[in-house]
């Protein structure tokens, strides 16, 4: 049985990611379609989509195109790559990598997000004590 194929609207809908965003990812290399159709259109797969998501996770937390290509072929490589030895080794050892800076980068947001629920706060307590809600 065959792969469900996706136009790009579709894709568009399930990742939360623009028409002009995919075809970003696409020009740059990082996301390309797996197949076109006969007249031209985008042809995408569930595993397409689950890469723009890794993209679009990766975004926000600042990971520059080449982290983002070289995280995203780790993942292509443990997939089809060397079950074993010090190929899979090494592999482990860069998504772990990755893992570690995923979570620093989280733990910075976390605090900046903390920041600005406290600001928030404050403000609404100025707010309240001129009397404004």
């Amino acid at each position: 049985m065959g792969a469900q194929r996706m136009q790009i609207g579709e894709v568009a809908d399930r990742t939360g990611l623009s028409l002009r965003t995919i075809r970003h990812y696409e020009e740059v290399g990082l996301a390309p379609p797996s197949a076109r159709s006969q007249g031209g259109f985008r042809l995408y797969t569930d595993d397409d989509v689950n890469r723009l998501l890794v993209i679009k996770r990766m975004k926000p937390l600042g990971f520059t195109l080449e982290e983002m290509r070289d995280l995203l072929t780790v993942l292509d490589d443990l997939q089809s790559g060397p079950a074993e030895g010090a190929g899979r080794a090494e592999l482990l050892k860069r998504l772990a990598l990755y893992r570690a800076l995923v979570e620093e980068r989280c733990d910075k947001m976390r605090t900046r997000l903390a920041d600005a629920e406290q600001f928030s706060a404050e403000l609404a307590t100025e707010l309240r004590q001129h009397g404004r809600s």
